[in-house]
């Protein structure tokens, strides 16, 4: 009944993002962004950038947030790599973690994707050159990296410091995601995008790993 429920909440997250990012790209469309360039959803967009308006500073520290998320990738990876070593097959690898490098590799073809894609441009210039913004990479990327780790730490992780790797994976998580609303280098719709399409991935990725634990 779970599982059910679990792949009907799937079916209907993919369809929510696909609706949603077909909106973004036609509904309210206007020419406010950088170098006249068109943006969906512009009222509310325009209307939250004058609001927060835009940091550099809070930009550059959710850049290296970002790059502090990927040793989570990292720590995972070696574990794999570990396991394959000693083990000597792909298939004595513990399911779970093979589920986690696909699941990685799934999300950087979800950046690929929209980099081609070119949904929206940011609301400002980076490096005086126009930038992809929809959706939100590091927003993908911290959702989904974080919160999957914090499915999967237990088992990898000892009991006596799983609370504190927990703690700082959740400083991570919501300091790359806060920061990057604050720093005004997303548009709002960027950011929602990027959770709806973030809870999409981990939905499956919650299904498929259930199965595995059950089967």
């Amino acid at each position: 009944m779970k599982k059910k429920k679990n792949i009907i909440i799937c079916i209907c997250l993919t369809l929510m993002s696909i609706i949603y990012t077909i909106l973004v790209k036609n509904v309210d469309v206007k020419n406010i962004g950088p170098n006249n360039t068109s943006v969906g959803f512009s009222t509310i967009n325009n209307l939250f950038k004058n609001l927060i308006g835009s940091d550099m500073k809070i930009y550059k520290i959710t850049e290296i947030f970002g790059l502090l998320v990927f040793i989570i990738c990292l720590f995972y990876g070696i574990i794999g790599i570990y396991q394959l070593i000693k083990r000597k097959s792909i298939k004595k690898v513990d399911k779970e973690i093979i589920l986690m490098g696909i699941f990685y590799i799934i999300i950087l073809f979800v950046y690929a994707l929209f980099e081609k894609l070119e949904i929206n441009y940011r609301p400002i210039l980076i490096d005086g050159k126009l930038e992809a913004s929809y959706p939100s990479s590091h927003t993908i990327l911290a959702l989904c990296v974080c919160i999957s780790s914090l499915i999967l730490s237990k088992k990898y992780i000892n009991k006596k410091y799983i609370n504190i790797t927990n703690i700082i994976t959740l400083i991570l998580l919501f300091g790359v995601f806060i920061g990057r609303i604050m720093s005004g280098v997303h548009w709002i719709s960027d950011i929602i995008g990027g959770i709806i399409i973030s809870f999409t991935l981990i939905m499956y990725y919650i299904t498929i790993n259930n199965y595995i634990k059950n089967k």
